[in-house]
C-alpha cells in the first residue's frame, strides 16, 4: 500500500489487488495526546544523553524539569518505546520466556575486519506529533550502517526485513544482538541460521557490549532527528535515507 496522498491507484482497486478489507484502509488510529507525544521525546532526549539512565533517573530528572510524573508511568513508556537502561542485569530487554537464548560468543574478542561482528538494535524516533522506530544492523568493525528499516509500531515484521535486507548483501561471521523479543523470536533465529552465522546474545553483566549501536542512535539522533524535527513518517523516511548515506560514505 502507498500514503493517501501519494495514490497511483484508487484504494478500491488496491484492496482488491491485495485481498484487503477496504473497512480496514480507511480505519484512522486513534492519535496519541499531545502530553503524551511530549513526554516520550523529553524520554528519547535523556536516555539517548544518558543512556545508562533507568526509569528511577528519569523521572527524577523529568522532575526536576517541572514535569508531574510517576517512576510507573516513565516505566511504561519506556517499555512502549522499546527502551531501559545500560546497566549489567539478567538482561537488557524483555524475550519471551519460550524463545531460545544463545550464549555469548563475543567474550574476550574484538571486531577485527569488515563483516566480522555485525550487531542490531531498535531505537525510537520522535516525529513532531508521534513516533517511530527504527532498526539497524551494524557492521562493528567499520561501523558501517549494513541495512535499517522505519515502522510504526514495534511489531517483528520491520525488523525481519532489515535482517533479510542486511544478509542479502553479505554474511558475518558472528551477529550479535540482545535479548530482546525480536531478537529472541524463532523468525529472526531462522533467517541467520539459514545463512550460517553465529548468533551471540548479550547476557548477564555484558551491558556495554550494545555501545557500538548506542553510539550510532546518539549520532543519528543528534546529527539528524532532533534538528530535522520530521512532520510526518515520509518526511522522516527520506530524511534518514539521505543523512545514513552520508554517516554511510562521507
Amino acid at each position: 500500500m502507498v500514503e493517501r496522498d501519494q495514490l497511483a491507484l484508487p484504494l478500491t482497486i488496491q484492496a482488491d489487488l491485495l485481498s484487503l478489507s477496504r473497512a480496514s484502509l480507511y480505519y484512522h488510529p486513534r492519535l496519541p495526546s499531545l502530553e503524551e507525544v511530549a513526554i516520550k521525546h523529553r524520554i528519547d532526549a535523556l536516555y539517548t544523553q544518558y543512556p545508562f539512565y533507568g526509569s528511577r533517573r528519569i523521572t527524577a530528572q523529568m522532575r526536576r524539569d517541572g514535569l508531574v510524573i510517576n517512576r510507573k508511568a516513565v516505566q511504561r513508556h519506556m517499555r512502549e518505546m522499546g527502551i531501559a537502561g545500560i546497566a549489567p542485569g539478567p538482561h537488557l530487554s524483555r524475550r519471551d520466556s519460550e524463545h531460545r537464548i544463545y550464549p555469548y560468543l563475543l567474550r574476550d574478542v574484538t571486531s577485527a575486519y569488515p563483516n566480522h561482528v555485525w550487531g542490531i538494535d531498535v531505537t525510537y524516533v520522535r516525529l513532531h506529533a508521534g513516533w517511530l522506530y527504527l532498526v539497524a544492523v551494524l557492521d562493528w568493525y567499520s561501523r558501517y550502517v549494513i541495512s535499517w528499516e522505519l515502522d510504526q509500531t514495534l511489531a517483528l515484521p520491520f525488523v525481519l526485513a532489515a535482517v533479510e535486507r542486511a544478509l542479502a548483501q553479505a554474511q558475518p561471521v558472528i551477529w550479535n544482538s540482545d535479548q530482546g523479543s525480536h531478537f529472541t523470536s524463532p523468525q529472526h533465529l531462522a533467517l541467520l541460521t539459514n545463512a550460517g552465522v553465529q548468533i551471540s546474545m548479550d547476557g548477564k553483566g555484558r551491558a556495554l557490549d550494545i555501545i557500538f549501536v548506542e553510539r550510532l542512535w546518539r549520532t543519528v539522533k543528534y546529527e539528524e532527528v532532533y534538528l530535522r524535527d520530521y512532520a510526518s513518517p515520509r518526511e522522516a523516511r527520506q530524511g534518514l535515507s539521505t543523512y545514513v548515506m552520508f554517516y554511510n560514505e562521507e
